[in-house]
């Protein structure tokens, strides 16, 4: 009686030990998820699909994830609880989106959204920009986001109608014109523009010259950079950037699309003659070089074509893939951005290459991960610019504008400007980009043009 007694214990106390290590093994799993680390990011959504959400934010890093049932409206403001870490260099997040609640978009005391707000380059003048922002129309907002390649004979017309930020002339705009010619064409445009233009043009010196094709602007064309330090080192380099910028200015040119601080050592490469030709120390030097020399002479230059063109083929005709290392971009191509950035660089154009190993999806122009690299990495506040959109190389990518804008571009290059500024005001329409995207960017627009000086109290 006394066994079997204590065999019924042992059995009660064996699956009541058992019904405790499972309940233990319960607590602790959930226990285990609810402590999973979680982080907060506040941002503003600037696209949803029925799988993806995009935002961005204060710093203007772009962030796309899987959507988990998130409910927001593009432009709205949210904060968002998610598990994990973001890398700002994936397409698609890794991390999930735990919880969200919709935030009201808080402004400072001078009414500007806080999330147009950072530390950046035009930043003293963001007063000013926000309050010319709210005297322009929706559509006149749409036309500062876009550079256009100089129309000819109905650029007048097409500047009314449109208001763009700027125009880009090239070796024909220029042909066989007097000085006073030129002065005239570009000051008749800047009196119709309710905001100053922005004039500009590729005068790279060599192969790529605009101005200087024609002999009644300068005496002999510019040379390269190539054939200016050979000449007389970084002395020549600093001395013709003055000169050159001198010369733009007195005509009325105010933005030039250079210099080339891709690197490029092989005379094979398609980039090399527009290049330093030189290692990426000699190049990150040429590159600050001549930044800190356009400094104080009305003419802003621009750091191209990022995240460096390597050994690509011509983007102007066909695609082009870059197969490189991360690993090697990093180390041989961007130290040159940075060097021109960290000198005060205040535009960079981004190329159309297909960096595989960044974004193996999207050409640079459209890759939110490059301009990641470009704002994150590189602490670029400035504003960034596509290549031209009409090039070969993105030909035959539907809606390549909106893309661009969503990719994190303050400014579109393009020949077709009825086209992009269409399927913008479609992509408004049908809610894939938000107005207060649009007003971001006009904005940053505006604010760089104070900082360079074009904008005045009496403006139209």
């Amino acid at each position: 009686m006394g066994e079997k007694m204590n065999k019924r214990i042992a059995l009660y106390l064996l699956g009541f030990c058992t019904l405790m290590m499972v309940s233990f093994t319960w607590i602790f799993f959930n226990q285990k998820e609810s402590l999973v680390e979680t982080n907060k990011l506040t941002a503003t959504v600037i696209s949803t699909s029925d799988d993806q959400i995009t935002m961005q934010d204060h710093n203007n890093i772009i962030y796309t994830f899987s959507n988990k049932n998130v409910n927001a409206d593009v432009g709205s403001s949210i904060v968002i609880e998610y598990s994990g870490i973001l890398d700002k260099n994936m397409e698609i997040q890794e991390s999930n989106i735990v919880s969200y609640i919709p935030s009201t978009q808080a402004t400072d005391e001078n009414g500007i959204p806080i999330t147009w707000l950072d530390n950046g380059i035009f930043s003293k003048y963001y007063i000013l920009a926000n309050n010319k922002l709210k005297t322009l129309s929706l559509d006149e907002k749409i036309g500062q986001l876009f550079l256009v390649r100089y129309p000819g004979t109905n650029a007048k017309e097409a500047l009314q109608t449109y208001q763009f930020g700027g125009y880009l002339f090239f070796e024909e705009d220029f042909k066989d014109k007097t000085e006073t010619e030129v002065k005239n064409m570009i000051n008749e445009l800047q009196e119709i523009s309710k905001i100053p233009l922005l004039t500009a043009v590729d005068e790279e010196g060599g192969k790529v010259i605009r101005i200087s094709s024609n002999p009644n602007l300068v005496d002999s064309p510019f040379p390269s950079s190539q054939q200016l330090y050979s000449s007389g080192g970084f002395a020549m380099i600093t001395q013709d950037t003055i000169t050159k910028s001198r010369i733009l200015s007195n005509l009325g040119l105010n933005l030039n699309l250079a210099p080339v601080v891709d690197v490029s050592t092989n005379s094979n490469d398609y980039i090399y003659e527009r290049s330093f030709g030189k290692s990426t120390e000699l190049t990150s030097t040429y590159a600050k070089t001549v930044i800190e020399a356009s400094k104080g002479n009305d003419v802003s230059y621009t750091l191209k074509h990022f995240p460096g063109y390597g050994n690509n083929s011509d983007t102007h005709d066909n695609n082009s893939i870059d197969n490189r290392t991360l690993e090697d971009i990093v180390k041989y191509d961007l130290p040159p951005f940075e060097a021109g950035i960290q000198a005060g660089a205040e535009a960079v154009l981004i190329s159309h290459n297909t960096v595989v190993n960044i974004d193996k999806d999207n050409p640079a122009s459209l890759s939110a991960s490059v301009h990641n690299l470009l704002r994150n990495d590189l602490n670029f506040t400035g504003i960034i610019m596509t290549d031209n959109l009409d090039m070969g190389a993105i030909s035959n990518i539907n809606d390549a504008t909106v893309k661009a804008i969503l990719a994190g571009n303050d400014l579109i290059i393009t020949t077709d400007y009825k086209t992009s500024i269409e399927a913008v005001k479609q992509a408004l329409y049908n809610g894939t980009i938000s107005e207060d995207l649009i007003n971001k960017l006009a904005f940053r627009v505006i604010a760089w043009k104070y900082y360079k000086g074009l904008m005045y109290d009496n403006q139209k």
